[in-house]
């Protein structure tokens, strides 16, 4: 095979996960910015003790959104997904424990 002929890998290897155009992915993007938006905006309003739990469930829907989605964990080996979703439980399971160090959640 010379360098100038193009092989089109399409009709080798089907699409076996389908990929979605290029617009999707657009929409998604907007959407996390739409999301982050809202994280920002949760910053400049009173809301006494629902504010870690609302910033840490839109967290969620993120890091879900961007692995499942732009890193294709949806379509890889599951064992992938439990090592990403693993460390996600761990972080947050930190995070809340060293919170509860400081007395974050009783108010004092």
């Amino acid at each position: 095979m010379t360098t100038t002929e193009h092989i089109d890998h399409t009709e080798a290897h089907p699409e076996t996960h389908g990929h979605k155009p290029n617009s999707f992915y657009i929409k998604v993007a907007a959407a996390l910015a739409f999301i982050t938006g809202i994280e920002v905006a949760l910053y400049y309003l009173t809301l006494g003790a629902w504010y870690l739990p609302i910033l840490l469930v839109l967290m969620l829907i993120k890091f879900l959104t961007v692995v499942s989605l732009f890193m294709h964990l949806k379509y890889d080996n599951r064992m992938f997904a439990m090592l990403f979703y693993s460390g996600l439980i761990l972080a947050v399971l930190v995070y809340v424990a060293a919170l509860m160090t400081f007395r974050f959640f009783d108010g004092g």
